[in-house]
């Protein structure tokens, strides 16, 4: 086990979801990104450090089918089963710390957020995106601290963005469509700002 990895299982063996900073009830901006691409249901989704997020719950709401989402903790991954009930059994859970998955899929929806300014090396931040180039058919959303946002979470250092960092960091492959920045008030009443930027492939 990687050290990243022990620490997010330690993360999410021993807190809950009001215990950790990310929590969201509901997910809106991540929901908004998503059908703003216009797809059909049956598109193919990934949720890039979906850990126990309710993004997934709502996206079978909706009525998407083909959903993935990765982690790089089991326990998080689990904790989403169990909420999810019997409707877990429709989604792919995938253990993976993102700079070693190997895709075994194409995905039309590359979604991410807070995973993403986790990375902190030059290396790391070019395999992910070439990573999203080889397995992205239509769209990347993205979301992390701004350059207003906090610069450690979870006690880790973060790799703040501006709308300016992402198109940057992005453009060999990606047309940025828009951006957006959002206050995301903690369970403990605390505010991180966030920018999230969504992508088009470049075909």
């Amino acid at each position: 086990m990687s050290r990243n990895s022990t620490h997010w299982e330690n993360v999410y063996q021993t807190k809950g979801p009001q215990d950790v900073s990310w929590t969201q009830d509901v997910p809106e901006t991540s929901l908004q990104l998503i059908r703003s691409f216009a797809l059909p249901k049956d598109a193919a989704i990934i949720d890039i450090g979906g850990g126990d997020s309710k993004l997934v719950d709502y996206l079978l709401e909706e009525g998407y089918s083909n959903l993935s989402v990765l982690d790089i903790s089991a326990s998080a991954l689990n904790k989403a089963k169990e909420r999810l009930g019997e409707k877990a059994s429709t989604v792919k859970w995938i253990v993976s710390d993102i700079t070693a998955f190997v895709p075994e899929q194409k995905y039309a929806v590359w979604h991410d957020r807070a995973a993403f300014h986790f990375l902190t090396e030059e290396g790391h931040i070019h395999k992910y995106v070439q990573l999203a180039k080889e397995c992205v058919t239509g769209f990347l959303a993205i979301g992390t601290f701004s350059d207003n946002g906090p610069k450690k979470c979870s006690g880790l250092d973060i790799k703040q963005y501006n709308e300016e960092g992402l198109k940057n960091t992005f453009a060999d492959g990606f047309t940025q469509l828009a951006c957006t920045r959002t206050v995301h008030t903690t369970p403990f009443d605390t505010t991180q700002d966030f920018v999230f930027c969504s992508f088009k492939v470049n075909q």
